[in-house]
């Protein structure tokens, strides 16, 4: 996948998920889990293709930037505010939330800078985006469901 297909991929996803966040939405174990399982799966594949040619730099800095990114997907996962609902949980992000977004995309942004910089002739940052953004969602769902089952709200029932 080309860096700019992967780029823009990643930019509708988060776009969707923003958006359901900023606008509030029902939480059904699917929304919670598919999107974050799809994006690992498929940053998984993409890194394993390319892992042959990274460098053990290139590696430590892929396990920093994720374990960031999964402090941010908590600190989101704990700012959405929860609520039930009659059809069950609803999700609708804060201020904190968005800013929180902002915060993960522009780190996001210069890490993928700062890879291309000190690895120029190498593509294995770019391969990583699926996987990076997989793992912050993944954080700020696990973090929603951590706290739905403290509150015991249950999930809204899967639309047919």
């Amino acid at each position: 996948m080309s860096a700019v297909i992967g780029i823009l991929v990643g930019l509708l996803v988060l776009v969707r998920v923003i958006g359901r966040q900023v606008t509030g939405s029902l939480v059904t174990q699917k929304s919670l889990f598919l999107m974050p399982v799809i994006l690992l799966g498929v940053g998984l594949f993409s890194v394993s293709s390319a892992v042959h040619g990274a460098t053990s730099g290139q590696l430590a800095f892929v396990v920093l930037d994720c374990v960031v990114l999964t402090g941010l997907g908590i600190a989101r996962g704990a700012s959405v505010r929860l609520s039930p609902t009659d059809q069950g949980l609803f999700q609708k992000g804060t201020a904190a939330t968005l800013v929180l977004w902002l915060l993960t995309i522009a780190l996001r942004v210069g890490t993928s800078f700062a890879s291309a910089a000190l690895w120029p002739h190498n593509s294995f940052g770019t391969s990583t985006l699926a996987l990076t953004i997989g793992v912050t969602l993944a954080a700020q769902s696990a973090m929603i469901y951590r706290r739905s089952l403290a509150m015991n709200i249950p999930f809204a029932a899967e639309r047919v």
